[in-house]
């Protein structure tokens, strides 16, 4: 079965490669490779580069990566699901992430959480049909002082509850939620 998956993976490289002669931001995406002469070890560099330019991390751009670097698309896969600061499908216009981390859990993220899923009528890691919230959820961010914790757009915020983070997200939903 995989060597099934692998065989259909490598058959979608040419076209691929094809596509990406036409869009100027694989250029880009390349001579950001180049500076780093292909190297390996420039991984997290270069799909932190894929990102900004493409806003995801789709399946063809990783192979695409694996392809130019010389690495197994297993293991950019790997790297990209590893780190939360990636995301393989195309986000909200606003993010919203919770803190899910030892502290944060304990004094009620699970509620905080399941109040924004309610509210969006979305799960953990979906984006609303409309684009405009993506719910994230994160292991730890560091800030378990100021327990729970949220991410709102890139802007941690300390002491949420349910009530608060509703009112963050209000304005990012629209009338059907």
């Amino acid at each position: 079965m995989i060597a099934t998956q692998l065989a259909k993976r490598q058959n979608r490289l040419p076209g691929i490669l094809e596509h990406a002669s036409g869009d100027k931001r694989f250029k880009i995406l390349e001579a950001h490779m180049k500076k780093y002469q292909f190297k390996q070890d420039a991984l997290i560099e270069v799909l932190h580069k894929a990102q900004e330019l493409f806003g995801c991390l789709e399946d063809d751009l990783l192979l695409f990566v694996a392809y130019k670097l010389k690495l197994p698309a297993s293991r950019v896969y790997g790297v990209a699901t590893f780190y939360h600061f990636f995301t393989l499908k195309p986000q909200g216009r606003h993010t919203c992430v919770i803190c899910m981390g030892t502290a944060c859990y304990v004094k009620g993220a699970d509620q905080v959480l399941a109040a924004v899923e309610a509210k969006a009528k979305i799960k953990a890691g979906e984006t609303t049909p409309d684009k405009q919230l993506s719910l994230l959820t994160a292991r730890c961010i560091g800030a378990c002082g100021i327990a729970p914790a949220a991410v709102y757009d890139g802007v941690v915020t300390p002491r949420q509850t349910p009530e608060s983070a509703l009112e963050h997200v209000k304005g990012w939903l629209g009338d059907d939620h």
